[in-house]
C-alpha cells in the first residue's frame, strides 16, 4: 500500500461536494446544463459524491407547472442526457426532479453514476402548511418500496427502501432523503443509517426566513451525531422564483456533529463546498457504540428490508490532498471560544472529582509532590480550588519538594514559589542520602562513584519520592494526590508501583499533556489566583519537560523526556486517533502528515507561541508512531491495569481498566508495527 499512501481512498475517505447551482424556474435545459457544469468542476477536484438541491432540474418554486406534461417530459430527457454525460465523470451525482410512477407524481432524488441511473428515492413527507402546498402536486413516498420504473431510458429501482453502495471503495454507502424528511420526528435517513448508510444526503429547496439557517444547522449536526454518520445538505439558491419566497443557498457537510464545510449564503451564482468524509471512522464509531446496533434491532433491523443498490465506483489512487478540518492538537481545540469552554469544563471536572474524594475519605490533608513541572503544578492548583470549595484551609495541602541528583535550581525555585504563592504548607526532603544508601546496598556502580545513570538509578529516586509521600500521608492523616497525566500513562513513562504511577487519587490521569499546558494558561487568563501565582505558572510553562533524574551532560543539557519517548504533541495525536477511534497506524500517519508537515498551514490554538510551532516530515512521524505503538501496546498496559482512581475528563481519553480501555497486560504490538511498516513509506 505504500505507493497509495498519499491517496485519501487508501485511508477510508470519500470526497463529497454540496452544490447550489443557479436555476431558471421551469427551464430544465438551463438547469441541467448548470448542474453538469458544476459536476465537471467537482470531478476535476476529485469528488466522489456530489449533492444538488431538491427539484433542481425543474426548479422548486414553479407551482402548477409541475403538472404540465411538456415540462415533465423535458425533465426526463435532461436526466437521460445527464446520465449519458456522467459516463466521463468519476463523481456520483445526486439530483432532484419530478418523477412519475404508476400515474402519480413524486418529488424524487435521483442517483447517477457513470451513465447509470442507480435509483430514485421519493420524498416521504410533503409539507402542506404555511407557505408550502406540495400535496397539490406530489404523492407522498411513505410506504413506496420494492418498485422498479422505466425512467430516462433505463430500468431504475424506485422507493424509499434504497441504500447505495460502491463495490470497490470500502464504506462508500449513502442514503437519500428530501428536504421536509429531516424535519419529521423520525427522518427516513435514520432508518437508512441503521440499514448501513454512512453518508446521509438531503436534497432541499427550503426557502429562507429569519432564523431558519440556525434551525437547519441544528438538524444537520444532530442527525449526523445521532446516526453516527455524515450528513450532506443542499438548499436551493440563486434563480429560484421570488414571487413569494426567498432563497439563501445554504449547503453544508457535517460529520459526527461537526461541520466540515459550508457554502456562502445568498450567493449571486453557482457554488459548492467540498470536504473529505472519514467513512472509515464512522464505521468504527458504530462498531464501538452498541446503542446504535440496539437501535437497529429495536427498529426491526432495517438492513433486512432495504434494497442495497451496488455500483462500480472505480476510485482513483491519486494524491488529491486532504480537504477537512484537522486538529494538530486533538485534545486542544483551535477555536478560542471552544478552547475556553473545554478548559473550564476540564478544570472543574478535576476539581469536582477531588472534592468528592476529600469528602468521602473525610481526610483533613492531602500530600502532593511538587516538582516545579507541568503535571504537579496543575494537580496542585486543582487541589487549591478543591480545598476552597469544600471549606478547608489551603494550609492543609501538604506540598513536598523532593530534590534528587538532577533536580535543577530553577524547578525547585518554581516549586517553592508556587507553594508559597498558593498558601499551602510546603516542606523539602532531600532524597539524595537515602537514595545513595539504597544504591549502595543493592550494589549499584553509582554508589562507588561511577557515572552510571540507568533505569535502576532513575527508579530508585522515583520510587523513594513516592514512598516518602505515602508514609507522609500515613503520618499526617491524609492521602497522596497523584500528578501523572494521560500521555505518560499511554507511553508507560512512569515508575510502576512505588513510583509516580501510584497514588491514592489522581486528578490528571484523564488529561493529556498538551491540554495541561492550556489548562494552566486558562487558569492564568481567568485569574483563578493572584498575580504572584500567575507569574510562577507562566514561568513553569516555559520549562523543559524532564523527569530530572539524570544529571546534565558535559554540555549542560538536561534529561529530556521528549527526546526519549517523542514529542508529546505527536504522541497525543497518535493517542487520540488510536484509542478514540481505533484507526490503523498508516491512517494515523497519513493524518499526522497532513496536520504537521507545514507550520503555515491550518490553525493553531489561541496564543500558541510562534517559537513552539513545529513541523514534522513523514519519516519523523513514522519513527515516533512506531515508538508509541511499541510502548502503548506491548510494554505499558500492566501499569494502566493498576492505575489509581481519577475522573475521566476527555471523550475517549481515559485509560482506566474501569473505564474506556481494557487490554491484556501481556499483549504484543506486532500487528500494529507490521501495519505501519507495510503501509507507510
Amino acid at each position: 500500500m505504500t505507493k497509495a499512501f498519499y491517496s485519501i481512498h487508501a485511508h477510508g475517505f470519500v470526497r463529497a461536494a454540496v452544490c447550489t447551482p443557479a436555476v431558471l424556474p421551469g427551464d430544465p435545459g438551463f438547469n441541467a446544463a448548470e448542474t453538469l457544469r458544476l459536476a465537471r468542476d467537482g470531478d476535476a477536484q476529485g469528488c466522489d459524491l456530489m449533492l444538488f438541491p431538491e427539484l433542481g432540474l425543474s426548479a422548486y418554486a414553479i407551482d402548477d407547472l409541475f403538472l404540465q406534461d411538456a415540462l415533465l417530459k423535458r425533465v426526463e430527457a435532461e436526466v437521460a442526457a445527464l446520465a449519458e454525460a456522467s459516463k466521463t465523470l468519476k463523481s456520483v451525482l445526486i439530483v432532484g426532479a419530478p418523477v412519475v410512477c404508476e400515474g402519480r407524481l413524486y418529488n424524487g432524488a435521483i442517483a447517477i453514476s457513470r451513465g447509470r441511473i442507480l435509483g430514485v428515492t421519493p420524498k416521504s413527507f410533503l409539507p402542506n402548511y404555511r407557505e408550502y402546498y406540495e400535496k397539490r402536486w406530489f404523492a407522498p413516498g411513505v410506504g413506496v418500496t420494492g418498485l422498479t420504473i422505466d425512467f430516462a431510458g433505463q430500468q431504475v429501482p424506485f422507493g424509499t427502501d434504497l441504500v447505495f453502495q460502491a463495490d470497490d471503495l470500502a464504506d462508500f454507502i449513502f442514503h437519500l432523503e428530501v428536504c421536509e424528511d429531516f424535519w419529521a420526528p423520525l427522518p427516513p435517513s435514520t432508518a437508512g443509517a441503521m440499514a448501513g448508510a454512512l453518508i446521509l444526503c438531503n436534497l432541499s429547496a427550503s426557502n429562507i426566513v429569519v432564523g431558519k439557517a440556525d434551525d437547519r444547522e441544528v438538524l444537520c449536526a444532530s442527525q449526523s451525531m445521532r446516526c453516527q454518520a455524515a450528513y450532506l445538505y443542499s438548499a436551493a439558491g440563486p434563480g429560484e422564483s421570488t414571487t413569494d419566497l426567498a432563497w439563501d443557498g445554504q449547503a453544508s457537510i457535517h460529520e459526527l456533529g461537526r461541520r466540515l464545510a459550508q457554502t456562502e449564503r445568498f450567493p449571486t451564482g453557482s457554488q459548492m463546498a467540498v470536504a473529505d468524509i472519514d467513512v472509515g471512522r464512522l464505521r468504527l464509531e458504530r462498531m464501538r457504540t452498541p446503542t446504535f446496533n440496539d437501535g437497529a434491532v429495536a427498529a426491526g433491523r432495517p438492513e433486512t428490508t432495504f434494497r442495497r443498490v451496488r455500483f462500480a465506483h472505480r476510485p482513483h489512487m491519486d494524491d488529491v490532498g486532504l480537504i477537512r478540518p484537522l486538529d494538530r492538537f486533538p485534545f486542544v481545540p483551535d477555536d478560542p471560544a471552544r478552547l475556553d469552554r473545554d478548559c473550564y469544563e476540564a478544570f472543574n471536572i478535576q476539581v469536582q472529582g477531588l472534592m468528592k474524594r476529600i469528602q468521602s475519605t473525610k481526610a483533613k490533608h492531602i500530600v502532593i509532590g511538587v516538582s516545579g513541572g507541568l503535571d504537579s503544578t496543575h494537580a496542585l492548583i486543582v487541589a487549591a480550588k478543591a480545598f476552597d470549595a469544600v471549606g478547608l484551609p489551603r494550609e492543609n495541602i501538604l506540598g513536598f519538594t523532593l530534590p534528587g541528583f538532577a533536580t535543577s535550581d530553577g524547578t525547585k525555585a518554581n516549586a517553592w514559589a508556587l507553594m508559597n504563592g498558593l498558601g499551602i504548607t510546603g516542606a523539602e526532603i532531600d532524597i539524595q542520602p537515602t537514595a545513595r544508601l539504597m544504591l549502595q546496598e543493592i550494589g549499584h556502580p553509582f554508589a562507588d562513584g561511577e557515572p552510571v545513570y540507568d533505569i535502576t538509578f532513575e527508579n530508585v529516586q522515583a520510587g523513594l519520592r513516592t514512598d516518602y509521600l505515602f508514609r507522609l500521608a500515613n503520618q499526617r492523616n491524609g492521602f497522596v494526590l497523584g500528578t501523572g497525566d494521560l500521555s505518560e500513562l499511554a507511553l508507560g513513562w512512569c515508575t510502576y508501583g512505588v513510583g509516580d504511577q501510584m497514588s491514592h487519587y489522581n486528578v490528571n490521569g484523564g488529561v493529556a499533556k498538551t491540554l495541561i499546558q492550556h489548562l494552566i494558561r486558562w487558569v492564568v487568563k481567568t485569574r483563578q489566583f493572584d498575580d504572584a501565582a500567575d507569574a510562577t505558572l507562566l514561568s513553569i510553562l516555559g520549562t523543559e519537560i524532564s523527569p530530572e533524574l539524570v544529571p546534565a551532560d558535559a554540555t549542560g543539557a538536561i534529561q529530556s523526556t521528549q527526546a526519549k519517548v517523542g514529542p508529546y504533541e505527536l504522541q497525543d495525536f497518535n493517542l487520540f486517533h488510536i484509542t478514540r477511534f481505533g484507526l490503523a497506524p498508516s491512517k494515523v500517519a497519513f493524518l499526522a502528515w497532513h496536520a504537521w508537515r507545514d507550520v503555515a498551514q491550518g490553525h493553531w490554538p489561541e496564543n500558541f507561541p510562534d517559537e513552539a510551532r513545529n513541523a514534522y516530515d513523514l519519516a519523523t512521524i513514522k519513527k515516533w508512531l512506531g515508538v508509541f505503538l511499541f510502548r502503548f501496546f506491548e510494554i505499558s498496559q500492566f501499569k494502566r491495569s493498576a492505575m489509581p482512581n481519577g475522573p475521566k475528563v476527555i471523550s475517549g481519553g481515559a485509560l482506566s481498566p474501569r473505564g474506556d480501555w481494557r487490554a491484556p497486560s501481556d499483549g504484543t504490538a506486532r500487528v500494529w508495527l507490521d501495519e505501519l511498516d507495510a503501509n507507510v513509506p
